[in-house]
């Protein structure tokens, strides 16, 4: 028997029935013709700096839908149902054009405006809501405004008993093997060509208005995302909570020569960023999974996190897919869950330099040619068939599949971890090679065409579903308690803003700094 198999079986049912999950769903705001939507945020969906189902991201016209925390896959999507559903009717006005919107079916964005065109999101006259604005001006600045159109589905995920350390292992063995979820679940082989327009990149074209890769699967989690010169300095360590905390301390402490010189504000006062550092704050960090922990107002992330240590860990590498209604199925949802206590229960070597930069690499090709016939990846400084080391890891995830279907009832996991393996040996139905050939086969080739069909077709099955005047009135009631939370906070405040940003962005916020904090930072 296995260590793997060991750990499972010290698992007790209580545990794995205890597994929590939920999702942060984003999509853009567009009109009817397939073009993101310059409206602001509409009133209907309350305040999106308090509401607690319905925000925004980076822009305006950024939906982000959230879910609370479940015990089961189900109930979980039925939340992100009823949600979708009070949003979709508040954006359909079939009798006013000009404000008649949908949500975007695909994580990469419909047609775009020029850059400084593309709204920020604003959240009021509040200090918290103006650094939350200025933070996005950062932002825009740093990546400029279109790559943050980007979106994507983040899933939450917790076991009951976990320790820090616990999570650490789980989040270095996710990074190892993230490749599988970008090959199987990836739906953005395509981009409309006013994303790039200006800028460097190695798509081929595929029509006058549609760039793409022949066997690309997530174009959102390769070199066309967050990029930067400043980020890709950054390879920070998971082999411990101190490291973790030490390597951000260290890039939300270090001043960024290019960003020093582009000033926290600007000749006319307006402000250009947070803060002249390697990152604004935490959330600037991106990568593929975080340790997360609630945290009280006002505080910040890494604080709460070396006070109280890891609660739960975010994926964030899954592709919104066109293809489902909501953005991800269940059974997605129960690969998700096993995937995750498989990188819990294995081995968990300490990861270095190396290795780190081996995950990037298999990131960025996996993005890029995953569907290739044969391509390779490297493990341990060896050249590995992508396919035979994704069965490799399925293999091992049955298992667990049977374990969570014990505790359940029903086969769903296994049925889930069974299709996994099926599609990963058939390329042609991975979802990223359906975008493809829905595009071609009904669309001429343009990813706007295709992604439009699918966020009408989203938005009428939505629309088509049962509402209760019940459901309608717990939605205007939230809304309007969001707004009122909002007028209160403004109400409240009472220092100048510059002093809030200081105090918020100063080394002290972030909890003690650890000894040698730059020494878990692997250039």
């Amino acid at each position: 028997m296995t260590t793997s198999q060991h750990r499972l079986e010290a698992i007790t049912g209580e545990r794995l029935r205890g597994m929590r999950r939920g999702l942060e769903k984003e999509s853009l705001r567009a009109q009817p013709e397939g073009r993101l939507a310059l409206t602001p945020h509409p009133a209907a969906l309350g305040s999106a700096l308090t509401h607690p189902h319905i925000t925004t991201d980076y822009s305006e016209s950024q939906l982000e839908l959230i879910t609370g925390v479940h015990g089961s896959v189900e109930s979980c999507l039925s939340e992100l149902a009823e949600i979708h559903q009070y949003t979709v009717r508040s954006l359909h006005h079939p009798d006013n054009p000009g404000r008649d919107e949908m949500l975007w079916a695909s994580s990469m964005p419909c047609g775009l405006p020029t850059d400084e065109t593309i709204p920020l999101g604003r959240y009021g006259s509040s200090n918290v809501g103006r650094a939350k604005s200025v933070y996005r001006m950062g932002l825009g600045h740093r990546y400029g405004r279109r790559m943050q159109t980007i979106s994507g589905i983040h899933y939450n995920w917790s076991l009951p008993g976990l320790s820090s350390e616990h999570y650490f292992a789980l989040i270095r063995n996710f990074r190892r093997q993230a490749f599988l979820l970008l090959t199987l679940f990836g739906a953005s082989p395509a981009v409309c060509s006013s994303f790039v327009e200006g800028r460097d990149h190695d798509l081929q074209r595929l029509s006058d208005t549609t760039l793409y890769m022949p066997h690309g699967t997530s174009l959102r989690m390769g070199r066309l995302g967050y990029q930067s010169e400043a980020q890709a300095s950054l390879a920070v360590s998971y082999n411990s909570l101190e490291g973790y905390a030490a390597s951000l301390h260290d890039a939300l402490t270090r001043p960024w020569p290019a960003y020093e010189a582009l000033g926290i504000r600007n000749p006319g006062g307006d402000y250009n960023q947070l803060a002249t550092t390697l990152l604004q704050i935490e959330n600037e960090f991106y990568g593929t999974i975080r340790p997360k922990r609630v945290i009280f107002p006002g505080e910040r992330p890494l604080h709460a996190l070396r006070e109280r240590g890891v609660e739960y860990i975010e994926v964030r590498l899954m592709d919104l897919d066109p293809f489902e209604t909501l953005g991800i199925a269940a059974p997605t949802m129960r690969f998700l869950d096993v995937f995750l206590l498989h990188c819990l229960l294995s081995n968990s070597p300490p990861d270095t330099p190396a290795e780190i930069r081996e995950m990037a690499h298999n990131q960025h090709l996996t993005a890029a040619r995953g569907r290739e016939p044969s391509l390779h990846l490297q493990r341990d400084g060896r050249s590995v068939p992508l396919v035979q080391w994704g069965l490799d890891i399925i293999d091992s995830l049955e298992r667990i599949a049977r374990a969570l279907d014990t505790e359940h009832g029903g086969s769903l996991h296994a049925e889930a971890v069974a299709q996994a393996r099926t599609a990963l040996q058939a390329p042609q139905t991975l979802p990223s090679a359906r975008v493809l050939e829905a595009m071609h086969r009904d669309h001429g080739d343009s990813f706007v065409a295709f992604a439009r069909a699918r966020s009408l077709s989203a938005k009428a099955e939505l629309l088509a579903r049962p509402w209760s005047q019940r459901q309608q009135a717990r939605f205007e009631a939230m809304a309007e308690t969001s707004m009122q939370v909002q007028r209160e906070i403004e109400a409240a405040d009472s220092m100048p803003f510059e002093i809030y940003r200081q105090e918020y962005v100063s080394a002290e916020r972030l909890g003690q700094p650890l000894a040698q904090p730059a020494a878990a930072l692997q250039a």
